[in-house]
């Protein structure tokens, strides 16, 4: 392979660096906040300060720095290469505080309210800090980190605890920081700080009307004495939630980016979360419907076709960038057939991800997070039917089974049967998937995950542009018409079965090793397609694709081994969190074997099906392998707590074979690439980070010029700066400009018109704009708006400056609800979604256009206890749009009106 340089990006860099610069200088620079505190007793109330640190017990008052140091005048600790070679504090530098380990979180009603209680026994080493955000108490503890005695991590919550507090939570809040929130319903709540040697610190919360009146959820007995200070004894907890899970529509983390726990704040990148509770609120069971709310991504291929799944990125098809687990899937097409039933989110990574995960799109990569086991009983039945003769039952089972907790299962499961708007098109899918976790020590996890699953369907394979964007003399196709046989069916498998092996050496140093197999087989009775269009405009040609053979499937099996080792140090005063990691990863597919040929035509205003096939004319069977070994190394740099690098390289090993059975041919190709990432994050205020980053991809080619030499790999560049803010504690926003080129795209040789050149360029430009989370108590928000310009700016078949196809200039998402917190709606919620997608291109050749389309969604539920039950309705007003294109005979409509309903039962 040619490795491309890039000449310009050292200058690239310097130039974006002193930009960046001046803009920060320009701005209001905020400085590094260094706050330091003891154990002590704090309070908050109408009249507390918004940034304070208030210690009762000590009597002592330490305000934070608020020295306001611009960019240039922070000092960098790199004096010389003696200082870069230090690897822990000098004796002038203050050493770094140990995490302290938060093992336990309780909640206990008393006189004046409710306590929560930190358990630890390093109480008087915790540092912490407090300010208030309207009716919102915030605590941080910057030096201590959530952990069970089996190592977990977990969030506690407990909802409407007393009259006047809406909700209090216990988080990480990074991998450093513990975060407490204490929202008041109507006014700021007062929190006293305890220290307490035997439980830990103690936040004892109270408000004006809890103050006259007893907590609801917990009543006191009436011989018990009414402490003056916080008790620790003899009480219930009110509420408990231990998992590991993230509510709300909200995130602060995301694994996919760097494969390290980073804050998404931290991240020189966009990327957004769909976390489980929009999935839940919208009753949504496909990943296509899930990422609307996802600025620049738009679904490529409806459901409701039963096949695969798919979606373009920033005007780019994602093809084959499906990550579970934060490891690449192992699939020919078929993973994409995920289901949502066992996903606890999903997250999408914008731009290219090989300098991490290898060969892929220009666009970005999915990555599915699954459902792990929890640490208590938790048993979930649930029930959806709607229209089309839909119905599905799921159940999600989690516990431990064993008495100490530490061998946990989780068990996700679901069977739907369903038929489409679409004459005779049919779907039949269904799923188990169980997870077993073991702690076999503090420091070291086993988790096994395997998944089964089936899905049957007919596909109506589209409908042609004339009839549909274009003009018929006939009229407009039914968009219910079906244009294959009733016969048609395709049968898809899955079978996959792995293992995540991680291991804590110490506090900074860990190694994760995770090894997955798959077999994916396809098979059934084929499908029938249009091929041609008569001039008058209704007879429609077709061809036949179908397995000779239907005892031999389409098979595909391959396996995936990844290790990383993550360590974290420091040189001087720069802290590092440095990732080393291999993949090394192997497919094959053996038994695709085909025949094609002439089906009978077929009119589309009077369609007659049934009449015989025509001659076999094509014969296929081939046998075909790949894979790759990729190396890559990370290093994360916090110059300051304010000032983060992100350096990263990758070099693959790529291969891949062909093995023609019938014309007896073998086909072999190697490449090597090497796939390079720099960003910069700087952050002026703690709830704001601009960021800048340069990263580049590749994805293999297949095939050779005139000239027999072997094509290079897909190439692509992006460049991409943008803007992240916290707006509330659980809200925030990301803005992001990019420009992306993808290179070598394969275009027809000028002089011989058999072969192919790679001379072919296509680019992208665009802003994004998303928002989600959470803006008032019970009021959500998940939104994305793009603008992306995208266009052909090389090749030689279609005319440059024409647009990518299913590529929208402007598209817009959004769903909110509110869920009501108080009076006779209390556990009622409402829920609507608003989706815009601008005119598309149908083709490179910009032959027909799909029209723009405004669809509205909404949804209203209830959860009460164990109780939730909801109803879905996609496209409320019934409004008739096309979804996609795959070329002037494939255009695939929209979904008319759809109404779905579901109840659920926990138990």
């Amino acid at each position: 392979m040619k490795v491309q340089r890039s000449p310009n990006l050292l200058s690239f860099v310097v130039s974006l660096s002193g930009c960046i610069t001046s803009v920060f200088m320009t701005l209001v620079a905020q400085p590094v906040w260094a706050q330091s505190t003891r154990t002590a007793s704090i309070t908050a109330s109408t009249k507390a300060s918004a940034d304070s640190t208030q210690l009762i017990s000590k009597k002592q008052v330490i305000e934070p720095i608020k020295k306001i140091q611009q960019l240039k005048q922070i000092k960098l600790p790199i004096s010389s290469a003696q200082t870069l070679l230090v690897q822990s504090p000098t004796p002038e530098t203050a050493p770094t505080p140990e995490l302290v380990q938060v093992t336990g979180v309780k909640a206990n009603p008393t006189s004046k309210g409710v306590e929560v209680i930190l358990q630890t026994s390093k109480g008087q080493e915790l540092q912490i800090t407090n300010r208030s955000a309207g009716n919102n108490f915030i605590a941080d503890i910057p030096n201590a980190q959530l952990r069970l005695l089996n190592g977990e991590a977990y969030t506690f919550r407990s909802e409407k605890p007393i009259q006047g507090v809406t909700e209090i939570t216990v988080t990480n809040f990074d991998t450093n920081t513990i975060r407490v929130t204490v929202i008041g319903e109507a006014s700021l709540p007062t929190v006293e700080l305890y220290d307490s040697p035997d439980e830990g610190v103690i936040f004892s919360v109270a408000t004006a009307a809890s103050s006259a009146q007893k907590p609801q959820t917990q009543p006191q007995q009436e011989n018990q004495t009414q402490p003056s200070q916080p008790s620790t004894q003899n009480d219930e907890p009110i509420e408990l939630v231990v998992t590991g899970e993230q509510d709300g529509y909200g995130a602060t983390d995301a694994s996919s980016a760097t494969r390290t726990d980073t804050r998404i704040r931290d991240i020189p990148q966009s990327i957004q979360v769909i976390p489980r509770q929009v999935i839940e609120d919208r009753v949504i069971t496909d990943p296509d419907d899930a990422v609307r709310t996802v600025s620049g991504v738009i679904p490529s291929n409806p459901s409701y076709e039963g096949g695969l799944s798919a979606f373009s990125i920033r005007g780019f098809d994602y093809g084959s960038n499906v990550l579970r687990n934060g490891v690449r899937d192992i699939d020919f097409g078929s993973t994409s057939r995920n289901d949502l039933t066992n996903i606890e989110r999903v997250e999408i990574l914008k731009g290219p991800a090989s300098v991490l995960y290898g060969q892929g799109s220009l666009g970005g990569a999915v990555n599915i997070v699954t459902k792990q086991p929890l640490s208590d009983p938790f048993y979930n039945l649930e029930f959806l039917a709607g229209s089309y003769d839909f119905y599905r039952g799921a159940l999600d089972f989690s516990g431990p089974l064993n008495d100490s907790r530490t061998v946990l299962y989780r068990l996700n499961a679901f069977y739907q049967d369903s038929n489409t708007f679409v004459d005779f098109s049919r779907n039949n899918r269904w799923l188990v998937n169980p997870v077993v976790s073991w702690q076999i020590s503090p420091n070291t996890k086993l988790t096994i995950e395997g998944d089964v699953s089936k899905t049957v369907s007919q596909t109506s394979a589209g409908l042609p542009a004339v009839g549909t964007v274009l003009p018929n003399p006939n009229g407009k196709i039914p968009i219910n018409r079906f244009i294959g046989e009733p016969g048609d069916f395709e049968t898809f498998s899955y079978a996959r079965i792995g293992y995540d092996l991680q291991h804590q050496f110490s506090k900074d140093w860990s190694v994760r090793n995770v090894f997955r197999y798959v077999v994916s087989k396809r098979g059934g009775g084929g499908f029938t397609a249009g091929s041609s269009l008569d001039p008058d405009g209704r007879t429609l040609g077709r061809f036949y694709f179908d397995d000779p053979n239907p005892k031999t499937d389409d098979t595909v099996n391959g396996f995936i081994v990844a290790t990383d080792l993550t360590g974290k140090f420091q040189t001087g005063l720069i802290k590092h969190t440095l990732l080393f990691g291999t993949e090394v990863y192997n497919t094959k597919r053996t038994g695709f074997e085909y025949i094609s040929g002439d089906a009978a035509p077929l009119d589309l205003f009077n369609p007659v099906y049934g009449s015989p096939r025509g001659a076999v004319e094509n014969r296929g069977n081939s046998t075909q392998s790949g894979g790759f070994v990729g190396v890559y190394l990370q290093d994360q740099i916090a110059f300051a707590d304010n000032l983060k690098l992100v350096l990263g390289g990758r070099y693959d090993w790529a291969n891949q074979d062909s093995n023609d059975l019938i014309a007896d041919t073998k086909t072999s190709q190697s490449d090597q690439a090497f796939s390079p990432r720099v960003g910069i994050v700087y952050q002026p205020l703690p709830p704001i980070s601009l960021y800048a980053s340069y990263s580049r991809s590749f994805n293999p080619n297949s095939g050779t010029d005139a000239n027999g030499n072997l094509f290079d790999p897909e190439s692509g560049t992006q460049y991409e700066v943008g803007i992240k803010g916290d707006l509330s504690n659980k809200l925030s926003a990301t803005l992001a400009l990019f420009d992306l080129t993808r290179s070598n795209v394969l275009t027809t040789d000028p002089n011989n018109s058999n072969f192919s050149i790679q001379t072919g360029k296509q680019r992208s430009r665009g802003i994004e704009l998303d928002v989600s989370g959470e803006i008032l108590p019970g009021w959500s928000i998940a939104a994305g708006y793009a603008y992306i310009d995208a266009r052909i700016s090389e090749d030689n078949d279609y005319p440059v400056g024409n647009r990518l196809v299913n590529a929208p200039e402007n598209s817009f998402g959004l769903f909110t609800s509110y869920k009501f917190q108080s009076g006779s709606l209390e556990g009622w919620g409402l829920g609507l979604g608003l989706f815009y997608v601008g005119e598309r291109e149908g083709d490179l050749n910009n032959n027909f256009t799909l029209p723009s389309y405004f669809r509205t969604d909404a949804s209203i539920f209830y959860k009460r206890d164990r109780l939730r039950a909801a109803v879905s309705i996609k496209n409320l007003f019934n409004v008739d749009y096309y979804e996609s294109s795959s070329d002037i005979l494939r255009i695939f409509p929209g979904e008319p009106l759809t109404v779905q309903g579901t109840i659920s039962w926990q138990f």
